[in-house]
């Protein structure tokens, strides 16, 4: 059976909800393998909207096992909260539905106090994150003084741990002005969570080594978008940890030969929340236009996502990257009535012509888009489920997105309802 590897290939929010929950149902295992409870994804099941960040989209579908790899930084008191909220909505989730990695890295309230010390330095200087400290979790982690779920089951050597991250975070928080945190107070806190966590424990590396033999399809989730990727996004204005294909297997613990089919999630425009560069983005009425019939808010934060054309350029990039061998369009309705759309070929930086992203934050700032027009669409692509559904116009966008890119579109959506969808062609079976 073919393994399917969900990434996103923007800045996030394309929509990886709606598309992992219509494949999670195809799928035995769903794997979320990086990121944290900063990645948010909205799925509408029946009528019925689930608002997720770290449990993957799987737990809303009975029978399935979900599981949270290595690669995900876990906070304990988030995670429970949202284990509470989804039960509510009528989700069973139990040890048999739900598998948390032994090895992965807990996020603790010192990390979410430090990324909003950071962010609210009085000079100005923020990167956009969603203060939930991520980013202070993952240098935890590299820096190897990080509390792991496996570490919770100690309780002696739990203390010991908690007062070698304290060592170095105590003397960063003084050193910026704030009052060190309690060893021994953070120490209860993390033995009273401990028996809501440990039941979830279990090597992930195995569970998913045992159902790739056993022949049953993987679904692994990404988080956030390949430009928000540490190594290949728009630096500094990015994620703290990789967000590309290539993750999966090292967040998870499969070797990369188990991923069969990568599928980037890919918006029929472009949003971005935060800050950070964006050639493409409109400060007018046709941006806002965008935001207000795509109701572009972030899932986690709220906020008010900017708009601005399709960049393919930039996807071009992130499917080489990636190693992504087709999107799902997301959104194409958003595009409805438009009498022109806008797809940005290329860049001016100076009097240079660009065909890739520059490198460096400051030519990232600097390059201006280079636009081709298209005629838009009077006729409505909302719940479309095949092509013959679609305007002739809008399949001429489509077409013409998959010639800049250089992949096909293996699945569209036309609304936020799962079996709004035209499959193209069935990554499970690709």
């Amino acid at each position: 059976m073919a393994n399917v590897v969900v990434v996103g290939s923007q800045w996030g929010d394309e929509g990886k909800g709606k598309i992992v929950d219509w494949l999670s149902n195809r799928a035995d295992v769903i794997a979320r393998f990086q990121g944290g409870h900063n990645a948010g994804h909205t799925l509408v099941i029946d009528g019925k909207v689930y608002k997720l960040s770290l449990l993957p989209s799987g737990v809303v579908r009975g029978g399935k096992l979900s599981v949270v790899g290595n690669g995900v930084v876990v906070d304990p008191w988030a995670l429970i909260d949202e284990m509470s909220r989804i039960r509510e909505q009528g989700v069973k989730i139990t040890p048999d539905s739900l598998m948390i990695s032994e090895t992965a890295t807990l996020i603790l309230p010192v990390h979410g106090e430090l990324d909003a010390i950071r962010e609210n330095r009085a000079d100005g200087v923020k990167i956009g994150t969603t203060k939930r400290g991520i980013g202070p979790a993952y240098e935890d982690k590299v820096a190897r003084r990080a509390i792991r779920v496996c570490d919770l089951s100690d309780a002696e050597g739990l203390a010991a741990r908690v007062e070698n991250l304290l060592h170095h975070h105590n003397a960063l928080r003084q050193g910026l002005g704030h009052k060190p945190m309690d060893a021994d107070e953070l120490t209860k806190q993390l033995l009273e969570i401990a028996p809501k966590i440990l039941p979830f424990m279990g090597p992930v590396w195995h569970e998913l080594d045992k159902a790739s033999r056993a022949d049953k399809r993987i679904l692994f989730e990404g988080a956030q978008g390949a430009m928000l990727d540490i190594d290949h996004g728009t630096y500094p204005f990015v994620t703290s940890s990789n967000t590309i294909a290539g993750q999966a297997a090292g967040g998870s613990g499969m070797g990369p030969k188990a991923l069969s089919y990568i599928l980037g999630i890919t918006k029929a425009y472009t949003t971005r929340v935060g800050e950070g560069p964006f050639p493409t983005e409109l400060f007018d009425e046709v941006g806002q236009g965008l935001g207000e019939r795509g109701h572009e808010f972030g899932t986690v934060t709220g906020r008010q996502r900017r708009c601005g054309w399709f960049d393919a350029v930039m996807v071009r990039q992130a499917i080489t990257i990636g190693g992504i061998d087709g999107i799902a369009l997301t959104k194409i309705d958003v595009l409805d009535g438009m009498p022109e759309i806008k797809i940005c070929v290329g860049y001016k930086l100076g009097d240079k012509r660009l065909r890739r992203f520059p490198a460096s934050a400051a030519d990232q700032a600097a390059v201006e888009p280079v636009y081709e027009t298209m005629e838009g669409w009077n006729d409505t692509t909302v719940g479309a489920r095949t092509t013959a559904d679609l305007p002739a116009q809008a399949i001429k966008y489509i077409r013409r997105l998959e010639e800049l890119i250089g992949v096909p579109a293996a699945l569209i959506s036309t609304s936020p309802e799962r079996e709004d969808t035209i499959l193209m062609r069935d990554p499970f079976k690709a």
